[in-house]
Parts: structure tokens; C-alpha cells; sequence
């Protein structure tokens, strides 16, 4: 059982540190699409990622289109606080794709528009929080995946 947490140009490199670790943890693979906001050699990723990132399953794509190139035929879900449908409407299967944007920007709109039947979202019961930390909204949507699995 596997889930695959893919996360579109990140820029945090403590959130991707704490996002490799939670993989690492829930036995899922962690892909990163360039451009990057930080190196892989960053200390502050590696220590968020304490001294687990070696024995992370990552894959680093060149870009967007590098990635749909190499993933065409798996089954994706988008994540975003644009999205219709609830995450927890998500029918998860294995090796399920998830994918999350840049925090600073989400998905880019083309994503959104091409995926919007595939978009979903966490639910936010305050008016005055836009979104989610990235590492924690990551969280919850695998662990939910493992639930279902």
C-alpha cells in the first residue's frame, strides 16, 4: 500500500523537510516538481527532516509538464482551498497520487481548470483563515488515504 505526496514547486524548505518526514512515516513516496524555493543540500529541510531524509523515497521532476509526462495514466488528487468537493468525498486507491501547490500560490490556475473534477479541498470553519500550513494539510489528506486503505 503506498500513497505518492507530490507537491509542485515548494518553497518552504521546512515544510518539505516535515513533509518528507511524515512519507517517510506513512510509507508513501514523495515527489518534488522544480523550481524548487530552496536546495536539497538546505540545512533547514534536513532538519526538519531530522536525520530520516536518507531513507526517504523522493523523485525530483524538472518541472509541471516533466511530471504529467512520467504520471500520465495514474489516478490524481488535487488539493487546493478552490476545490468544490470535500477531501474526505476522495474514493482513495492505491498508489494514489496527491498533489499539492506552492504555498504561496496554490496550483497554478491551468491545473485548477484542467483538474477541477479531481480538485478537493479541507474544510475551514473560520472565515478569517484562507488556508492551511502546507505540511498540515498534507498530513491529514494521507493519513485520511490511510484510513480508507
Amino acid at each position: 500500500m503506498a500513497l505518492h505526496i507530490v507537491l509542485f514547486e515548494p518553497e518552504i524548505p521546512n515544510n518539505t523537510g516535515n513533509i518528507g518526514r511524515l512519507a517517510l512515516a506513512s510509507g508513501s513516496k514523495l515527489h518534488l516538481v522544480k523550481p524548487l524555493g530552496f536546495e536539497i543540500s538546505d540545512s533547514r529541510l534536513k532538519r526538519a527532516g531530522l536525520d530520516y531524509w536518507q531513507h526517504l523515497d523522493v523523485i525530483i521532476y524538472e518541472s509541471i509538464e516533466d511530471f504529467f509526462n512520467k504520471n500520465k495514466d495514474e489516478t490524481f488528487a488535487f488539493f487546493s482551498s478552490h476545490g468544490t468537493q470535500l477531501h474526505w468525498d476522495i474514493k482513495f486507491k492505491n498508489n494514489h497520487f496527491l498533489i499539492f501547490g506552492k504555498e504561496s500560490a496554490g496550483l497554478p490556475t491551468s491545473i485548477l481548470e484542467t483538474y477541477k473534477e479531481q480538485l478537493y479541498k479541507i474544510p475551514i470553519h473560520n472565515e478569517n483563515i484562507r488556508s492551511l500550513n502546507l505540511a498540515n494539510a498534507v498530513a491529514i489528506i494521507v493519513y485520511e488515504g490511510l484510513r480508507q486503505l
